[in-house]
Order: C-alpha cells, then sequence, then structure tokens
C-alpha cells in the first residue's frame, strides 16, 4: 500500500447542510489508499502511440472508441485489453513537411491529435484531428469489425484546434457541431462556433473573449416542459484574463457562458455572430487564497428533468502561492437566474484611454439583451433572433459580462484539497440500500490517481484513492459507462478500466461497513462485501452510509500468536497494516501501551523494534480504531509471540552457522486467520535483511503450505536489491485456511532473518 502523500486542509458541505445546517467534522484523507498493482483493472495501450486523451463510450455497440495520436482504436467496453479494431489516421509527407516549414516541432507538434469524437444520430461517428496544423474531419463508421473513414473530409478550421495542446471543448447537439477553439494558424483567434448552415460565432474582440482556455461544454434541453416558451442552452465553461478588473498585472478568472440553440444572428447588425451570447464569472471562494481559481474540468448530472441539472467543476490555483484544488457544484437554475435576471457589467471611459467596468445603470432595451426567443419575444411579434430591434443587438455587440458571479450550491466548495492538483472529474449515481440515491465523484489528479468521493448530508467522504497510472502521468480524461458500471482513464501513456464498485477491497464486516460505499454492503449470507442490487433489500446485508453504523458487525476471532524467534541486536519489523488511513494505530507489549522511543518506532505499516534485547521478548498486539461521527470502533489485526532464539542452547551457535556456506535454516509459523495479516490482495510478505552484502546468486525459496489440503505452493521473489528481498505470498480465498509456512533459504551465510510476517 503507498503511503498516502497528501494532506486536506479544507473539506466543505453540501448545499442541504449548508443552507441550514451545521456539517460535521469532515475526513477529507481517503479511508483507503490502492496501489498501481492492486487497483484490480485492465489497461491499454500500444507502442509507438501516445495520447489516448479522447473517448467516446458507445454502449450500443460495446465498444469504447478511443482517439491517440494518429490512431483510432475500437475496444471492448467489458475489457478494454480487447482490441476489436485499429485505424490509422496519420498526415501525409507534404502536410508534415508544410507544418514544419510553419516553423513547428516535427516530432511532437506536426502529427494528427485526435480531437473530437461524436456519435450521430445514424449510428455514424463524426472525428476530427489537428492534422499538423491543418484541422480536418471526417465520417467514421464501425462495420463488420472494422473502424471505417468514409473519406469525406471536410475542413476542420473552427471545430478542430490547430494546436494539439490548446484548450477546446465541442458538443454535438440535433446532429450539429457546437465548437469552442482557435480558428486561426498562430491560436491568437479564438471562438465559439455553430457549424451548420446558419453558421454562428463569437467577435474575436476582448469583449466577447479575452484570451479564453476552453473547458467544457454541454447541452440542457431548457425547452421541455417550459412554461416561458424559453429556447434550449448551450454552456460553455472557460477561463480568460479578466477585462474586469483594475489590476497592473494580467489576472484570470473562471467564466460560465451560455447561448441559446435557436439563435440565427442579426439581421444588420450581429449578422453571422451570436445574439445571445452572456457570460458570467464562476465563483469558488477557497480560504487563505488571494487569486481566483481557474477551472479545469465540469461534468453536469441531470437526475431528472432539466431543472435538477448540477455541474460539477473542478478548479486549481492560477499561483504557486496556494496546492489546493476545489470542487464546487452549481445548479442550473441558479445559472439561469443570473442571465435572465441579473445586471450587466459594462465599460466606461474614464478621462483619455482608462477604462472601468461598472454596473449598468439605466433600463435595459426590451426585449432584455441575450434573452432567447421565448413567449414573451414572440408576443411581441419576434419569432426568429432576426427580427431583434437593433437597440437590443446594439447593446449585447459590445456588452455580454454579467455583473453578478454565479454562487456554488451552499455557498461554498464541496471539497478543498492538498496535493496533487485535480484535473477531470465525472460524477456517477447510486443508490443505497435504502432506496437513496447518491452522487458519487470520481476526481481525477495530477499524479496519475482518482479520488473516489460522496457527500452524505453535509459530510464529504472520501473512500479511496485509487493509483491508475505512475504518478508523472497526470489524468487527462475520465468517462463513465452505465451498462458496464465502469471507470475508464486516458493519459499520454495509455488507458485503464477499473470498476466503479470494487467492493472485494474491504476484507471484514467493519472495513466494509466502516467504507460508506454506497455500492457496497456486507452479506451475512455470504460473509463477503458485495456489490448492492435490487436483491439486496433485506436484512441479510449491512449498509451504513449516512451514519457508518457498524454495531452488527460480529466480532472476529483473533489469531493465534505469530511466533518470531530473534538475535541479539537484531533490528526487527513487526508487519501491521490497517484497513483505513482514518484508523489509529495502537501497539501493546504484555498489555502495556507502547510509545514511540529509542527502542521502537512507531510506522504506518508496522511497528520497528531498534537493537532487540531480551526486554523487548514478549506478547505483541496490534489494533486500530476508526472512529465515524463519535462511535469508535476497534479492530485487532495481529498478535506476536516473540524470543529470544536459543538455538541448541546458546545464541553463540547460531552465530557460529551463519558463518558456514551451504547451510539451512527453516521458520515455521502456524496461523490460524491469514486476514488478519495479510495484504490488501490476500498476500503475506516476508522481509530479510542482510547485514553485508548479497549474493545475487542466494538460493531463496518461500513455500506455503496448507495444513487441510496438504498441499505446497511455492512463490516467487518479488524483490531483490542486493539489500533486501521481500516475499509476496499472495493466497486466492479459497487458500485462506490454517497455513503452514515454510522459509527456506540455502546459504545462509552473512544473514539475519528480521522479520517473518
Amino acid at each position: 500500500m503507498l503511503l498516502l502523500a497528501v494532506v486536506c486542509v479544507l473539506c466543505l458541505w453540501s448545499p442541504a447542510t449548508l443552507a441550514g445546517g451545521v456539517g460535521s467534522v469532515p475526513n477529507c484523507m481517503p479511508r483507503k489508499t490502492v496501489s498501481l498493482k492492486s487497483n484490480g483493472g485492465h489497461s491499454f495501450r500500444m507502442d509507438g502511440v501516445f495520447n489516448y486523451t479522447t473517448m467516446l463510450v458507445r454502449e450500443d455497440l460495446n465498444l469504447l472508441i478511443l482517439g491517440a495520436r494518429e490512431a483510432i482504436f475500437a475496444l471492448d467496453l467489458a475489457n478494454i485489453t480487447f482490441k476489436k479494431a485499429m485505424l490509422k489516421w496519420q498526415v501525409t509527407d507534404e502536410q508534415k513537411d508544410e507544418c514544419v516549414n510553419k516553423g513547428k516541432d516535427a516530432t511532437n507538434q506536426c502529427k494528427n491529435y485526435i480531437r473530437i469524437l461524436h456519435k450521430k444520430d445514424n449510428g455514424t461517428m463524426y472525428a476530427c484531428g489537428t492534422k499538423a496544423f491543418n484541422p480536418t474531419c471526417d465520417y467514421l463508421s464501425w462495420a463488420d469489425g472494422q473502424l471505417v473513414l468514409k473519406d469525406k473530409q471536410e475542413d476542420g478550421k473552427g471545430k478542430c484546434p490547430f494546436d494539439p495542446f490548446q484548450g477546446y471543448t465541442s458538443a454535438l447537439v440535433d446532429g450539429v457541431l457546437y465548437s469552442a477553439t482557435s480558428i486561426n494558424f498562430r491560436g491568437s483567434e479564438l471562438a465559439m462556433t455553430r457549424s451548420s448552415d446558419e453558421i454562428l460565432r463569437t467577435d474575436v474582440t476582448a469583449n466577447w473573449l479575452s484570451e479564453p482556455n476552453f473547458i467544457h461544454m454541454a447541452h440542457i434541453p431548457e425547452s421541455e416542459d417550459n412554461p416561458e416558451g424559453d429556447d434550449d442552452k448551450i454552456y460553455i465553461f472557460f477561463t480568460e484574463a479578466a477585462v474586469e478588473y483594475d489590476s497592473y498585472s494580467k489576472v484570470d478568472v473562471s467564466r460560465v457562458a451560455r447561448v441559446c440553440k435557436g439563435d440565427l444572428g442579426g439581421q444588420r447588425t450581429l449578422q453571422k455572430k451570436w445574439t445571445s451570447f452572456l457570460k458570467a464569472r464562476l465563483e469558488c471562494s477557497v480560504p487563505n487564497t488571494k487569486l481566483p481559481y481557474l477551472v479545469q474540468d465540469a461534468f453536469h448530472l441531470c437526475p431528472g428533468n432539466w431543472r435538477t441539472c448540477v455541474f460539477y467543476v473542478v478548479f486549481n490555483p492560477q499561483s504557486d502561492s496556494s496546492q489546493s484544488s476545489a470542487v464546487c457544484a452549481y445548479g442550473i437554475e441558479d445559472i439561469k437566474a443570473v442571465f435572465s435576471k441579473g445586471k450587466f457589467k459594462v465599460p466606461v471611459k474614464v478621462e483619455t484611454s482608462f477604462v472601468k467596468w461598472l454596473v449598468y445603470p439605466s433600463d435595459l432595451p426590451d426585449p432584455r439583451p441575450g434573452a432567447c426567443i421565448d413567449d414573451y419575444a414572440r408576443s411581441k411579434g419576434i419569432s426568429r433572433s432576426l427580427e431583434l430591434p437593433d437597440k437590443t443587438l446594439q447593446f449585447i455587440k459590445d456588452n455580454h459580462l454579467m455583473d453578478q458571479e454565479v454562487k456554488p450550491l451552499g455557498m461554498r466548495p464541496l471539497l478543498v484539497r492538498t496535493g496533487p492538483a485535480f484535473t477531470r472529474i465525472v460524477v456517477a449515481t447510486t443508490t443505497d440500500l435504502n432506496g437513496d440515491s447518491h452522487h458519487v465523484m470520481f476526481i481525477g489528479t495530477k499524479s496519475g490517481s482518482v479520488l473516489k468521493a460522496v457527500n452524505y448530508d453535509g459530510e464529504m467522504v472520501i473512500m479511496e484513492e485509487i493509483q491508475l497510472f505512475e504518478s508523472s502521468q497526470p489524468i487527462k480524461i475520465l468517462r463513465l459507462s452505465n451498462s458496464t458500471q465502469q471507470l475508464y482513464a486516458g493519459s499520454d501513456a495509455g488507458v485503464v478500466q477499473v470498476s466503479v464498485s470494487q467492493c472485494g477491497r474491504y476484507h471484514t464486516c467493519l472495513d466494509c461497513v466502516l467504507a460508506r460505499d454506497p455500492y457496497c454492503g456486507w452479506n451475512l449470507d455470504t460473509d463477503r462485501c458485495s456489490t448492492i442490487n435490487t436483491s439486496h433489500r433485506d436484512s441479510s446485508v449491512i449498509q451504513s452510509v449516512k451514519e457508518g453504523n457498524a454495531s452488527r458487525c460480529q466480532q472476529l476471532d483473533y489469531s493465534k500468536p505469530v511466533n518470531i524467534t530473534f538475535l541479539l541486536g537484531n533490528t526487527m519489523k513487526l508487519w501491521c497494516q490497517p484497513y483505513s488511513n482514518l484508523a489509529q494505530v495502537e501497539w501493546h507489549v504484555n498489555g502495556q501501551s507502547i510509545k514511540a522511543s529509542e527502542t521502537f518506532q512507531i510506522l504506518s505499516d508496522g511497528l520497528m523494534i531498534l537493537n532487540a534485547s531480551t526486554d523487548d521478548t514478549g506478547h505483541y498486539t496490534c489494533d486500530s480504531i476508526e472512529t465515524v461521527l463519535h462511535q469508535k470502533y476497534k479492530t485487532r489485526h495481529v498478535e506476536y509471540d516473540l524470543k529470544l532464539w536459543a538455538g541448541t542452547g546458546t545464541t553463540a551457535s547460531l552465530h557460529d552457522v551463519q558463518g558456514k556456506h551451504n547451510t539451512f535454516i527453516a521458520m515455521v509459523i502456524w496461523v490460524e486467520d491469514v486476514e488478519l495479516v495479510a495484504l490488501d490482495d490476500f498476500g503475506w510478505r516476508v522481509h530479510f535483511s542482510s547485514q553485508g552484502h548479497f549474493d545475487a546468486e542466494l538460493g531463496f525459496e518461500c513455500k506455503l503450505k496448507s495444513k487441510t489440503a496438504n498441499m505446497w505452493f511455492v512463490i516467487f521473489i518479488c524483490e531483490n536489491n542486493m539489500e533486501t528481498l521481500t516475499c509476496d505470498l499472495h493466497l486466492s480465498p479459497g487458500q485462506m485456511e490454517s497455513l503452514h509456512v515454510f522459509i527456506h533459504i540455502s546459504d545462509f551465510s552473512g544473514i539475519t532473518v528480521t522479520s517473518v510476517i
């Protein structure tokens, strides 16, 4: 298990609690830390292919369509290690040469990075790539087990970025592509564009967009059951240089903007330009920070109709003065209110060249600038934006910024955490044993891990931090599949798939219930932590996600002590790994509490005994105590009996043996319940260290014997660094019986057994 390297500085509360209640003290540290080798997932990568950062989940085809650099893959949605098809979409030599001649890098920039993958109504797909700074789009189909480009190439300018590393976003709505990206080779002109017969885009002036970095786009069907006859909206999240601040240096801010789906532009003013483009600042205030936090990703979830939609947004600081990331949630009704009822902020010239931004003090033109065509406009004989009066259009031509910012639900972030920066977010919905629905957040980080978190009536619980990639590989995309209940993560190096509910990681009833994972419950019939489903609505399953009440869990019988014999002066490590990072570990020897001293070092995964003497013999116990909502739960993990080595009567006789070659030592340990001292993935760990130099050819093997089945399991060495040998004995659940562990060293010269765990 990896050591936790991040510290929570603040964890805030849910909308319901913040609106009128008092939240409990939150836990921002992940309860479990899951290592890369223990994540239980599937991975995919291909030699020579990089940048696996565009995904389209095709549940209708049971495929994950994956866009990378110069390649598109069709992977099995249930198991991405199975590649169904691959399509190479490369630049030509001529395109590459032209790109290089314009000053771009041949190795990284002058390639075709797949940036857009959307499903069309007829089942085909729309794909776009950067194509060596010459954006190109085409139609993609899946037929007879193959991916096929239709060779109907279209100009991708305004749809797909020129520069593969520049921010962009897009959405396909009713077969029409809406995109936000650069529209010129240099990347200096950026716009939000609708690519249809009625092409519309934003203007390139700073009043519209000022050095934007586009993040996320979403279609919200606000015309459905709308009493005002309002139109659907396209929302876009981005950052840009603030124009409204009086500052000598550039300050970036987070924004949300929107346009109306039915916008056709103006008749004379704002021809082929949006008449409904409005933007507002997103507030996500983090204590003890001066500069605004910047949006990195957003995900919208609509449990019911469009009025229930919530945007979950990830933020990072824009300076090195803070190492905290945040998640804020925004309700669609709050965003809508700012745009439909809020005041405008407009530029006013002061003196000769200085511009100050102030609240517009006068009455607004009628119809309201930026409003969609609704019943009110139609009552005035206006059925299209082309018919809007010039006074309304002249105002919105230069004024798009709202004075009021959009505040998060509850007026505070859901989560603020110090450590590796947040990069991506997706949110799943699941139902617990009581039938209550919960939003489970999966948050990608810059260090290649994913946090799994949920908010219970104001208490933010991070159940797991799962390492999916090496720490040097940031997570660049996350996607969910409802049909497979799988999470897909992409980075520059590859793709990883993990289940949203890996209940098998919880080993005991206490571990399962205290995890407070809405996907999991302890099944009394099978004596296992199992995924909750509709068949579990009975008393045979224990789950308590809101209270963390594990009182129904039976106390485990303690294992027989592990017998360890040591030499005078040995350094020993007694292994004890609690199931939870939130638990406090307590060590006792002969019933007396152990405190850190020159002899004892209490570690996160065990107890180190330095320069052991006869005073250190005795009965050692390791317990963990986990507190949930003021209720304490105690778990006994392991017991040890430490004795001084007697050999054939004296310690010196063993030292005589150590000086000889081709000798043999065996240590035998009988354990009744392996799980009490097991690794996360059902394993024992045996450590050996040398007093000098290891011979790389040293014969070494660990053997495992089941008393009941009378079978041997030979285990290989997992680690040999010439200083330490580590052997992990991995067991399947069926092998977790009474075991006979036998350690055999064929050459004992210069080696001391320091810990057998």
